[in-house]
């Protein structure tokens, strides 16, 4: 089985993410959105698209999205089967967090490493 297949996103903290936010749009040309980030879309050599993004992302110090982790990042990799990796994982004797989510935005799950990072799995939705 096929584990970590790429790099689905980047989300890390700021003390100011506002600010952040305008340095980051003005001074590197990132587009980001109201919601904090944004998504890269992926492409060939020629440009063309490829059916697969990475999203960027800062938000509040503040936040909990990476609890119960006190890291002020988390990565999230792209995987094919997240079931059966979480299966795997358990086995493995891997923290893994007992929520998994669906929704149209593909399947999450999170297992934490052994620094205490707290680390997303992601298996997009099909055809990404």
């Amino acid at each position: 089985m096929k584990r970590v297949t790429g790099i689905g996103g980047i989300f890390f903290k700021a003390n100011d993410a506002p600010t952040l936010h305008a340095w980051y749009k003005r001074h590197l040309g990132i587009d980001v959105q109201s919601w904090g980030g944004t998504a890269f879309s992926w492409s060939d050599e020629e440009g063309r698209p490829t059916g697969g993004s990475t999203i960027w992302s800062i938000s509040a110090r503040e936040s909990d999205m990476f609890a119960p982790s006190s890291a002020a990042f988390m990565i999230n990799y792209r995987v094919e089967d997240l079931h059966g990796l979480v299966k795997l994982l358990k086995e493995e004797g891997c923290q893994v967090l007992d929520k998994i989510d669906e929704s149209e935005y593909g399947k999450f799950a999170w297992v934490i490493d052994p620094e205490g990072n707290k680390v997303e799995l992601w298996q997009p939705p099909e055809g990404q």
